[in-house]
């Protein structure tokens, strides 16, 4: 199972953290203004003069904002990917794939307390994968996620799972207006939480039932 979100939960280094900690997978959306350093980039520390205390690592470059990192090499970078067949034919965009290294206090105070050092300790923030969609036709980079999967995972599957979302609204919307949940006019939270309940499983019902296999017609 793979945990899919958008940029109000993906902003936050600490909910990556959370899932990474609790070993589940993840591909959340990002902004691109977001920073962070090349996958290849090391902190460093200058060489001990004897005196005072040592100079804790640091990184010696500069951050860059996502779609900085995602456009360096260009629009030749990107890929024409197809992740489903829509009501108006093949979905297809073009991506890139690439790894990074989120940059920011928090990613380095939580690498650090994962390393056994305190707070004052710099650590080096995991690499995560940075999946990039630019659109033909647009003259800049559309969407951005990171994700926790594996970095070999096919660039196909990340973008199935990044486009995802498309089916939770869609559930969303019918569970809104097929199934009555914004009906509800109780004046109680157990009165609530028992529609919400039976909105519920009212759904799971009718997408098991458009999952199973058509049954055959009678002979």
């Amino acid at each position: 199972q793979v945990v899919v979100a958008d940029a109000g939960y993906g902003q936050s280094a600490a909910f990556r953290h959370a899932l990474r900690s609790r070993h589940l997978d993840y591909i959340v959306a990002v902004r691109g203004d977001e920073t962070a350093h090349p996958f290849d980039a090391e902190p460093v520390a200058p060489a001990y003069s004897g005196a005072g205390r040592r100079t804790l690592p640091r990184y010696r470059t500069g951050t860059l904002a996502l779609h900085e990192l995602a456009t360096e090499e260009g629009r030749q970078a990107f890929r024409q990917v197809t992740w489903r067949q829509g009501s108006r034919g093949a979905m297809r965009s073009r991506f890139r794939v690439l790894q990074v290294r989120p940059a920011g206090k928090t990613p380095r105070t939580l690498a650090a307390a994962d390393a056994g050092g305190g707070a004052a300790w710099d650590g080096v923030p995991p690499a995560e994968t940075l999946l990039v969609e630019w659109p033909p036709g647009e003259n800049a980079p559309t969407d951005y996620w990171l994700t926790g999967l594996p970095p070999d995972t096919p660039i196909r599957k990340l973008v199935r799972l990044a486009k995802i979302r498309w089916r939770i609204e869609h559930d969303y919307r019918e569970m809104k207006h097929g199934l009555g949940l914004d009906h509800f006019e109780g004046r109680t939270w157990r009165g609530w939480h028992h529609h919400v309940t039976l909105v519920t499983a009212a759904h799971a019902f009718l997408t098991l039932r458009r999952l199973d296999p058509k049954a055959q017609a009678p002979t």
